[in-house]
């Protein structure tokens, strides 16, 4: 069984927006996750169908699809912080405790 995240990041067209979104999970994906994903990015101008199947009401979006909860993060993702919290997931690399709380 394999634990990788799945993720989908819709955007629309080859706009400076899209592609900073693009770069920013990109970047995100090889810093924080170490391998551990599935990033599929899919536009809405070509593949319509499947924005509104998901209910996409703004682009760029993030879906984290695996593991649930599905979790939705809007913009451009510049934020890995915000983006980390907003799927719920912590980074793979920094897995141990922050703040001395450990157990």
């Amino acid at each position: 069984m394999t634990n990788k995240i799945v993720l989908k990041l819709y955007i629309t067209g080859q706009t400076p927006k899209s592609e900073r979104a693009i770069a920013n999970m990109q970047s995100i994906c090889q810093n924080e996750l170490e391998g551990q994903y599935e990033l599929v990015i899919i536009d809405v101008l070509e593949r319509p169908q499947l924005a509104e199947d998901e209910k996409i009401l703004a682009t760029p979006t993030l879906i984290k699809v695996l593991p649930p909860p599905l979790a939705r993060v809007i913009g451009d993702l510049s934020d890995t912080e915000k983006v980390l919290i907003g799927l719920n997931m912590e980074p793979l690399r920094n897995s141990t405790t922050k703040g001395g709380h450990s157990k």
